[in-house]
């Protein structure tokens, strides 16, 4: 794509999704024989907004799509309810994944002081332009490779015969939690603020991966983690305490571990176990680490880990629970 001048919109539209649209969302519902008011709630759960019945908005692209989607359904592989629940999981991760990375591309291209001129777009466009088949080549790779490693990962810890996966299964899950954030972040410019986000989620996910665990979520001072086992997760939080005092300028880390059933759902984790997981967490002092009972009990007998008992706290809405430190050997 040649650009002469400052890249317009509709030079970004077409280095991205090709062609300019030529279907309002009645004619491109129809061509692709998919009911209207169906092709209305993929579009929303894509995360797209609702757009006038004469706009002309919908590609080549989109049509494509909504025709995979009509001969899924016509084969029985999907039903209706299933096909926009998938849409939803995909438009929520790629709207979160465009986002982040344009930030990076932006973050390394761009003088963040001073405003673009016409020759950094250009240049940013082109950079777009070369990356883009390399980077969409290895995000179907890497999504595949994703897809097989949680389905080795659940069909192993359901323990699979002839049994249909459970709704619920027993998991080890933890908290990682920045002490004094708020205050810290008070003392921080903007540019710094992000630096110690992206650095605490960059160390963590380096540590949870290494172990085989799953980062379930961040939530800018706070990352939600899992694993199969409590040793797995015993050693996560061990490595993450250590790896995080490391940064003697930044605050520092408390966790807390727990065992029990989950409830897994929107790729996220539910249940009382999560719960206590996040108050045991509170309970923590900087620097440690405090678990529960199913943790303490998993970790018996494992070497190098040592376990031990403090006195029963109150976690708001569970009552009196009985914590423990963990420590290494």
């Amino acid at each position: 794509m040649e650009t002469r001048g400052r890249p317009s919109a509709e030079d970004v539209q077409r280095l991205f999704i090709g062609p300019p649209p030529s279907y309002t969302r009645h004619q491109v519902a129809e061509s692709a024989g998919i009911p209207q008011e169906l092709a209305g709630r993929i579009w929303r759960a894509l995360g797209f907004a609702t757009v006038a019945d004469d706009a002309v908005a919908f590609t080549d692209g989109d049509l494509s799509a909504l025709r995979r989607i009509r001969d899924m359904l016509d084969a029985g592989l999907l039903d209706e309810l299933t096909v926009v629940r998938m849409a939803r999981a995909l438009g929520r991760t790629t709207s979160r994944l465009a986002q982040w990375q344009a930030e990076i591309m932006i973050g390394a291209m761009l003088d963040p002081h001073t405003a673009p001129s016409d020759d950094d777009l250009i240049r940013m466009t082109e950079t777009a332009r070369r990356v883009l088949p390399d980077f969409e080549q290895t995000l179907v790779h890497v999504w595949r490779s994703q897809l097989a490693a949680t389905a080795s990962r659940l069909i192993a810890m359901a323990q699979l015969g002839d049994e249909a996966l459970p709704g619920r299964l027993a998991m080890a899950v933890g908290f990682a939690d920045l002490v004094s954030f708020t205050r810290v972040s008070r003392d921080l410019d903007e540019f710094a603020l992000a630096g110690l986000i992206e650095g605490f989620e960059a160390r963590t996910s380096d540590v949870i991966a290494a172990h085989g665990g799953r980062l379930v979520k961040t939530l800018g001072d706070e990352v939600l983690f899992t694993s199969e086992s409590p040793e797995t997760a015993a050693l996560i939080g061990l490595d993450l305490a250590d790896q995080l005092k490391l940064d003697v300028q930044g605050p520092d880390v408390r966790i807390g571990l727990a065992y029990g059933p989950v409830l897994l759902t929107l790729g996220d984790v539910f249940g009382t176990t999560v719960n206590l997981a996040a108050r045991l967490t509170s309970i923590a002092r900087p620097g440690t680490i405090v678990i529960d009972s199913g943790m303490a009990e998993g970790l018996g007998g494992v070497s190098g880990i040592e376990v031990m008992k403090i006195r029963r706290r109150p976690a708001r809405g569970l009552g009196l629970v009985q914590p423990y430190v963990l420590r290494r050997g």
